[in-house]
């Protein structure tokens, strides 16, 4: 379930009608993460951008249930950010990024964060952006996120993840090198 379609970048007509779908009814059933928003416009934008569905589409593949969560008025994007409310499940088991992977002498996972993140199309999700999601609803009460990590940490061997526990977020390290079962990464796409 973690390796990414990266080799074809657009998805057949099912899969767009099907992705716009479950993308309209999640943006309905979660209205107060984008207050002010329409579907319409959402929607047209989408349509115009054949690449970004195609990210999306990783994101809701892997489990990341992508919402809406804002909008850039000066570029006129939209804002997405893997909203399930534990880390995606088809991300899970991965070290922060291919440093990491590399040097682990053995039991190393299939793929790492970043280059996940990266074959999706998706950016990992900044502390800064998992605070302001934390602010639309309870995510990762049970399990973890690797976030971007600061290139000075990074350096030292170190990465950054985050959960949320007795409401509130909390920031970790661990080597790059780790990895868990409950622990994946979120990411965001501007469409």
């Amino acid at each position: 379930m973690k390796k990414v379609n990266s080799n074809k970048r657009e998805l057949s007509l099912d899969q767009r009608e099907a992705l716009l779908k479950a993308l309209k009814a999640r943006f309905e059933k979660s209205l107060s993460r984008h207050k002010g928003l329409e579907w319409a416009k959402v929607q047209a934008r989408l349509e115009a951008n054949a690449e970004k569905l195609w990210s999306l589409n990783e994101m809701e593949r892997t489990g990341g249930e992508p919402d809406v969560v804002g909008h850039d008025k000066k570029t006129g994007e939209y804002i997405f950010y893997d909203c399930s409310e534990e880390t995606p499940k088809g991300r899970r088991s991965v070290c922060y990024d291919r440093e990491g992977m590399d040097s682990r002498k053995e039991h190393k996972p299939e793929n790492n964060a970043v280059d996940m993140a990266s074959a999706m199309g998706i950016e990992l999700l900044t502390e800064e952006q998992y605070r302001e999601l934390q602010e639309l609803g309870d995510f990762d009460t049970k399990t973890s996120s690797w976030v971007k990590t600061p290139s000075d940490i990074r350096k030292l061997g170190g990465a950054l993840f985050c959960d949320c526990r007795y409401d509130h977020v909390f920031v970790y390290h661990n080597g790059a090198q780790s990895y868990y079962a409950a622990r994946a990464f979120r990411g965001s796409l501007r469409v």
